[in-house]
């Protein structure tokens, strides 16, 4: 049996062709029957649009590539959801590629979504080389997510803001009489601003001498292996902040193995407030990132570019709010 075409479904419904494309668009030119006639239509014969023909007479795909510096981190899902819903609100599909992947095989990380023809690209996450995507941008839209890298011309960037983030963090721990304050510290861009906020908040409070901060590599191992060294010490902290959730989750494990209890012996703060941080027997206190709205203003950016809007590339900072839960306490 041959597919239904778009032919059948105008017969079916009793219209013209193009009135038929212009109701499975959305178009507002259709009045509400028509469109209501076509759709039935189309439910009925089981007609599906070819979306190849669509994209070479409209010389676009509809299609938007994300790329991905690491799927293993669950703040890039409230990030995407927030991405997504806008772009599909507008009639725009996802593609996903994970760009560690495409690095370890010899690829650039955006070839394989270039390749797609994609009409736009948002990356997600720090790059090791964000300047890498001038040239992309000068093809296509291109927006940088969750990432405070600098970014070539004309490639807008959304993130939230991590120096008024991690302030709160440390604002919390010191009103809450901690003195010995520890912080797990993480790379690039958006580990670099926590860390210079957490120093210049503990120094504004004359704590600066007691301000221990340790590198990590932002994962659950370099966490727990961090907060180890941090509690052998013989003036070990009675506060620690994360880098973020994952690493948080690290300093908890630690504790539990050394015999601390969390928040009596130990106050915890990560970063991101992921659903992991919501975990009930978790139920970290965290900085909440804003990640969805991010997701939604990087979606706009892109938008804003397809409609036409030119010029240098724009830096949105989402606000951060501080999410208090059960792993903090005043100081022992």
């Amino acid at each position: 049996m041959r597919a239904p075409t778009i032919r059948d479904v105008a017969e079916r419904a009793g219209v013209s062709k193009s009135l038929v494309s212009l109701a499975l668009r959305g178009s507002d030119q259709v009045r509400p029957e028509k469109r209501d006639a076509v759709l039935r239509a189309a439910r009925e014969l089981g007609y599906r649009p070819n979306t190849a023909a669509r994209s070479l007479s409209e010389q676009r795909t509809r299609t938007v590539g994300v790329l991905l510096n690491d799927l293993r981190n669950p703040w890039f899902v409230d990030l995407l959801d927030g991405l997504n819903s806008l772009l599909h609100a507008n009639g725009l599909h996802m593609l996903l590629a994970d760009a560690r992947l495409n690095r370890r095989t010899g690829q650039d990380p955006a070839d394989p979504l270039l390749d797609l023809r994609v009409d736009g690209l948002v990356v997600v996450g720090t790059l090791p080389d964000p300047a890498a995507l001038g040239e992309v941008a000068e093809r296509i839209p291109v927006v940088l997510a969750g990432s405070r890298e600098p970014a070539p011309p004309g490639v807008d960037v959304v993130a939230g803001d991590d120096e008024r983030g991690a302030r709160l963090v440390a604002e919390h721990l010191i009103g809450l009489g901690h003195r010995r304050i520890a912080h797990i510290a993480g790379y690039g861009a958006v580990g670099e601003l926590r860390r210079r906020s957490f120093e210049a908040t503990m120094h504004r409070h004359g704590l600066a001498e007691q301000a221990v901060v340790e590198p990590s590599d932002m994962t659950e191992e370099g966490g727990y292996r961090t907060t180890v060294r941090l509690l052998s010490r013989p003036d070990r902290p009675t506060a620690v902040f994360a880098v973020n959730d994952i690493a948080a989750i690290g300093v908890l494990s630690a504790a539990e193995e050394i015999g601390l209890r969390v928040p009596r012996d130990l106050s915890v703060v990560g970063y991101d407030n992921t659903s992991i941080a919501r975990l009930r027997h978790v139920w970290l206190t965290t900085a909440d990132n804003s990640s969805h709205e991010v997701g939604r203003r990087a979606a706009r950016c892109l938008l804003e570019r397809f409609e036409g809007a030119g010029g240098a590339g724009r830096v949105q900072l989402a606000t951060p709010t501080l999410e208090i839960r059960g792993s903090t306490a005043p100081a022992p």
